[in-house]
């Protein structure tokens, strides 16, 4: 009989297939908000509604403009974070004290993507909106838990720090 998979990794499972629809051509990301056991939304990266995706247009605007930057210039980026689309979905009330499931992987090797972790603007959002923990998939089994008040306490704006 197969071992029963833990909660977390189960969400992240789902986090992973939601990943499945997002429609940039480098990486692809898939986010979960749980609270209290229940799925509250879901989200992917992609372009806004109504806008063309990378993947339709064939080309990735970001590396088009600005083929060097990895962790900035988000700005020429056509996707909504997968984090955004799944906090938009969301009532606020629904999200306090609740738990984000992040998953993403690059296209070319499937990889999970090393140190993924949430960008600084959807860190602002995801403590807005009142979330608790954030579980960021390393591998099929393992992932990284951040608390985040951890992020409330060391706020790595007050230090300069804008990439990371």
């Amino acid at each position: 009989m197969e071992e029963r998979r833990d909660k977390v990794n189960y969400y992240l499972d789902i986090a992973e297939a939601v990943a499945g629809r997002a429609t940039c051509l480098r990486k692809k990301y898939g986010s979960v908000i749980v609270n209290k056991d229940q799925i509250i939304s879901t989200g992917y990266a992609g372009a806004p509604r109504g806008r063309i995706n990378c993947c339709d247009l064939g080309y990735c605007t970001k590396k088009k403009y600005l083929p060097d930057k990895r962790h900035s210039g988000y700005d020429y980026c056509r996707s909504v974070h997968s984090e955004q689309n799944a906090m938009i979905s969301a009532a606020r009330d629904e999200m306090i004290g609740g738990h984000l499931y992040l998953v993403g992987y690059r296209t070319d090797s499937h990889e999970y993507e090393e140190d993924a972790s949430p960008c600084l603007l959807c860190r602002k959002m995801i403590i807005n909106a009142g979330i608790e923990k954030v579980y960021v998939r390393v591998d099929k089994n393992r992932y990284n838990e951040i608390n985040v008040e951890d992020w409330i306490k060391n706020d790595e704006l007050l230090n300069g720090q804008t990439e990371y």
